[in-house]
């Protein structure tokens, strides 16, 4: 798979449109590691496949830290003008809401827009009929190039997918309408997520929100439906990996389709919110990308901290010291930490060591328990993902913590870039 490169990097926040087919949300949620990351693209980009990466930071994330936007796309701007990429790159507002875009307007030009508060609540009838009455197309089975069997369409069926959904997709439609008030409309990326809510969108579901957005007149590039099985944050895929196979080919026809027939980009492609190291899928995701030339958006989420806190544990002395710290305080207050996020992580606490035991292991020991390979005898998936969460301790260390950053950043941004390039883009683009 081979992306041509395109664009150079851009003094302000516009977007290099159209989306490249191939792109990576990373996460750098302490604005030190920009470099370190597009350090493993550049490493791809040397092996032929040009993948746009794509810095996120959501609402959240900022609001933990203390951070804001503005601090995202100036840490990717400068590793940009440093390492001298020439192709395309974005900032994404993550997970925005109306409530939230305001102060990500002038610093993003990636918008993904989060409705699964309103997926569920009731349509007005009305409203509902007169989407039914648009698009008869949708009220009878409907075969779809790359799909063995007819999406099992009818009116019953159209008629309560529209009223689940369509107050979503109108939310979504304010919140683009809102942003292109404010930005000029070729100037920012709009992916839209569905994938934070109970149950996963089938088929028929995703092609008949695909319609409603595209009544929206939402110039949709990248949607994140939910997939079936575990996305737990950190640590790979538990699932039916066959199941999620079948729902990733259909979804990318229903992709395929849509855009043809509601006038959508022609580019349009899936977003995967894997919730980082989905390492089973990648082949999957790989050889369904080489089978039908689609592309793909996967947001890779918050693992970069995790690297920083490897090598502060590698790098020994005051670094491996405060990664004990914020163990025993993350272990100390595991329950405040994990409630945000109980419905993405699964961990079993009677598998996590105490405080002092970890306090006795030297820095390779600690930074082997945390370090994803799931092979390695050292590894322990329960540690990793109470880190994942844990990252608000590191900030409430303050500068403490980023003078670390600092002086260990040779260390620290090898484990970045190695874990970027090795363990994510390889797999997922040269196999």
């Amino acid at each position: 798979m081979t992306v041509a490169s395109g664009g150079s990097a851009a003094p302000r926040p516009a977007a290099s449109h159209p989306l490249p087919r191939f792109s990576v949300g990373v996460g750098d949620r302490f604005a030190h590691q920009a470099e370190a990351q597009l350090a493993a693209f550049e490493r791809l980009a040397t092996e032929g496949v040009v993948v746009a990466p794509v810095w996120n930071k959501s609402n959240r994330e900022h609001s933990f830290i203390g951070s804001e936007p503005a601090s995202v796309w100036q840490a990717a701007a400068a590793a940009v003008a440093a390492r001298h990429w020439a192709h395309p790159w974005f900032v994404d507002a993550d997970h925005i809401r109306i409530s939230t875009v305001e102060r990500f307007l002038d610093s993003s030009n990636f918008f993904t827009i989060d409705v699964a508060d309103s997926i569920g609540q009731p349509a007005p009838a009305a409203d509902v009929a007169a989407f039914i009455a648009r698009h008869g197309e949708l009220s009878a089975p409907l075969s779809i190039p790359g799909i063995a069997t007819p999406l099992p369409l009818s009116p019953q069926s159209l008629e309560a997918i529209a009223t689940h959904y369509l107050l979503a997709c109108r939310e979504a439609g304010a919140v683009y309408r809102h942003i292109r008030s404010r930005k000029p409309a070729a100037g920012f990326v709009t992916e839209v997520s569905m994938d934070e809510t109970d149950r996963p969108q089938t088929p028929p579901e995703l092609l008949v929100i695909l319609a409603l957005l595209a009544d929206e007149q939402i110039p949709l590039e990248t949607i994140a439906p939910k997939f079936t099985g575990r996305f737990n944050k950190g640590v790979d895929y538990c699932g039916d990996l066959a199941q999620f196979e079948q729902e990733f080919s259909d979804d990318i026809a229903v992709l395929a389709f849509a855009a043809a027939r509601y006038s959508l980009p022609a580019h349009l492609k899936l977003s995967v919110h894997s919730g980082s190291d989905k390492f089973s899928l990648y082949p999957i995701i790989r050889r369904t990308l080489v089978r039908t030339g689609a592309g793909v958006h996967l947001k890779t989420a918050g693992t970069t901290w995790l690297e920083e806190l490897i090598g502060l544990a590698e790098a020994g002395g005051d670094g491996l010291t405060l990664a004990r710290e914020i163990y025993a305080y993350a272990l100390a207050h595991c329950e405040e930490l994990c409630g945000p996020y109980a419905s993405v992580i699964d961990i079993d606490s009677r598998q996590l060591p105490s405080a002092e035991v970890v306090n006795a292991w030297p820095g390779p020991r600690l930074a082997a328990a945390i370090r994803h390979l799931p092979g390695h005898p050292d590894f322990n998936p329960y540690i990793r993902q109470l880190l994942h969460v844990s990252f608000k301790v590191a900030a409430g260390q303050g500068r403490r913590y980023t003078d670390l950053l600092v002086a260990n950043r040779e260390v620290v941004g090898r484990q970045v870039t190695e874990n970027l390039y090795e363990r994510h883009l390889r797999p997922l683009f040269l196999g």
